[in-house]
C-alpha cells in the first residue's frame, strides 16, 4: 500500500470518525481502530520483506542468527507496544497506554540483556590484563 493510500484511508477515516463521534461515539472509535488495524495489516508484507533481507544480510556478514532475531523481535514489540499505546490513548485510557508503554520498555530491556552480556564481555576480552 503506498503512502498516499495510506494517509488518503487515513484522512476519510479521521473525517468519518468526527462526524460520527457527534451521534455514535463508540462506533466512530471502533471504525478508528479497525482502520488502523486494516492499515497494520497492509504493511505486513512490506515488514516480511524487510525482515528477509536483514536476515539475507546477517547471513552474508556471518552474524548470530540468535541476535538478529532477538533485535528483530525488539523491533516488534516496540511497534506492537506503541500500536496498542496510541489505540489506548484514542480510548481515552492515557493510564493503561502508559502502563503499555511500560510494559514493552521492560520486555525490550529483558530480550536486550544477552546482547548486552555479550557486548560487555568482548569489551572486557579486548581489555590488557
Amino acid at each position: 500500500m503506498d503512502m498516499i493510500q495510506i494517509v488518503g484511508l487515513g484522512l476519510v477515516t479521521t473525517f468519518l470518525a468526527i462526524i460520527l463521534k457527534e451521534h455514535k461515539s463508540s462506533i466512530a472509535f471502533l471504525l478508528v481502530v479497525f482502520v488502523g488495524c486494516v492499515i497494520f495489516l497492509f504493511l505486513v508484507d512490506q515488514i516480511s520483506d524487510i525482515i528477509h533481507m536483514i536476515e539475507r544480510l546477517s547471513a552474508n556478514a556471518h552474524v548470530n542468527m540468535v541476535y538478529v532475531e532477538t533485535i528483530l523481535k525488539i523491533i516488534g514489540i516496540a511497534y506492537i507496544a506503541e500500536f496498542g499505546a496510541q489505540v489506548t490513548k484514542d480510548a481515552g485510557q492515557g493510564a493503561i497506554a502508559s502502563k503499555i508503554e511500560l510494559g514493552g520498555k521492560i520486555l525490550i530491556l529483558s530480550m536486550a540483556i544477552p546482547i548486552l552480556t555479550v557486548i560487555i564481555e568482548t569489551i572486557i576480552s579486548m581489555l590488557p590484563s
